[in-house]
């Protein structure tokens, strides 16, 4: 269940389905190759892919669900079935955006890229500059070639290397860069490297494994996580006021606020070819308060919903359904718009009982 076998001659790995990501891009790798992911190695690649997948590589090479070429599953009647483009054409749709509605994957097979080496690392600004940096970079994101992917951030600098001891626990905001061009004079990283006075400029050419693992010391197993996310089209000044207001109050050191882009391929993807409704969001939002102390549980909770609540009436509606909590079952309408009521039908041909619903839940009709 967590083998990974790796075609370097048709571009193509087939994973288990209890795999971890940091097994699939050290196999991947051996042949110059990778599978767009997520960003922390420990991640489950069942989870992430039925979701949707978002990662360092989404701009340049697709969301997750958007190299997922087929799957083996075993249904609620404890069938198995070979989903593709082909066979059960309305499952492998479902599938691939619908989280894990409709069964359990067995096996996935993946379309893979010529990815390596990345030039990849933070750049760290003032906390007082937020305003500044996040409205440079809402427009330079958009307007940046694919192979640059960045993800702007909220976060406190750990305590401990690579980063420089006068800056551990500073609260900084900044942008964690990812480069598939693996010069390190590229125009476009240069132009994001230049822009401000930055604390640090961490970025360095990394061997993709090597980056896709570089958060996992920092969120080991056992933190208390609360989550709240949507989908964002645009950032207006207003909601660039709300984030500086909380990002300046981050609860624990833990805690954090990422804008991933999903600009560029996955924008190319048709709203109703795969169940991932947005594809006109220019950013995956997600806040999430994080800490170790059970006893801190409330405060991260609390700063997690009121910095949504402020920032929710600027976002498109729905929500990254892996970045979801227990949050309604209006909310799940809303994560998939139009695309719900087809995978209300799919489900209930699938998995007419309900089986598969400790999830955000797609209820049969």
């Amino acid at each position: 269940m967590s083998r990974v076998t790796v075609d370097p001659e048709t571009r193509t790995a087939v994973v288990g389905g209890g795999a971890q990501l940091g097994a699939v891009d050290r196999a991947t790798h051996e042949h110059g190759l990778a599978v767009p992911a997520g960003i922390i190695s420990t991640t489950g690649v069942g989870g992430l892919t039925l979701g949707g997948g978002v990662g360092h590589l989404s701009r340049a090479c697709g969301l997750t669900i958007d190299n997922l070429l087929a799957a083996e599953m075993v249904l609620a009647d404890g069938s198995v079935a070979n989903v593709d483009a082909d066979r059960e054409p309305d499952l492998f749709w479902a599938i691939r955006g619908g989280g894990g509605n409709f069964g359990v994957v067995t096996s996935f097979t993946f379309r893979c890229h010529p990815v390596s080496t990345v030039m990849a690392g933070p750049v760290f600004y003032s906390i007082d500059d937020t305003a500044e940096v996040l409205g440079w970079y809402r427009d330079f994101i958009r307007e940046a070639p694919e192979e640059l992917s960045g993800f702007f951030a909220f976060l406190t600098v750990p305590p401990a290397p690579p980063f420089p001891e006068e800056l551990h626990m500073r609260k900084v905001c900044g942008v964690v860069w990812c480069s598939t061009n693996d010069d390190p004079d590229a125009p476009a990283l240069n132009a994001a490297r230049s822009f401000g006075t930055p604390l640090l400029d961490g970025i360095a050419p990394v061997p993709l494994p090597a980056w896709q693992s570089a958060f996992d010391a920092l969120y080991p197993a056992g933190d208390q996580w609360y989550w709240r996310a949507d989908f964002v089209g645009s950032i207006p000044d207003a909601a660039i006021e709300e984030h500086a207001r909380f990002g300046e109050a981050l609860p624990t050191w833990k805690s954090t606020m990422h804008l991933y882009p999903i600009s560029g391929a996955p924008s190319r993807v048709g709203e109703t070819e795969t169940a991932w409704a947005y594809r006109d969001a220019n950013w995956a939002q997600v806040m999430v308060g994080v800490d170790p102390d059970p006893a801190n549980a409330d405060l991260i909770r609390e700063w997690t919903i009121s910095y949504w609540e402020a920032l929710h009436p600027h976002s498109l509606g729905g929500a990254y359904v892996n970045f979801m909590m227990e949050e309604g079952q209006e909310r799940v309408q809303a994560t998939y718009r139009g695309n719900y009521d087809r995978l209300a039908r799919t489900k209930a041909h699938y998995d007419p009982d309900n089986v598969f619903r400790v999830n955000q839940n797609i209820r049969p009709v």
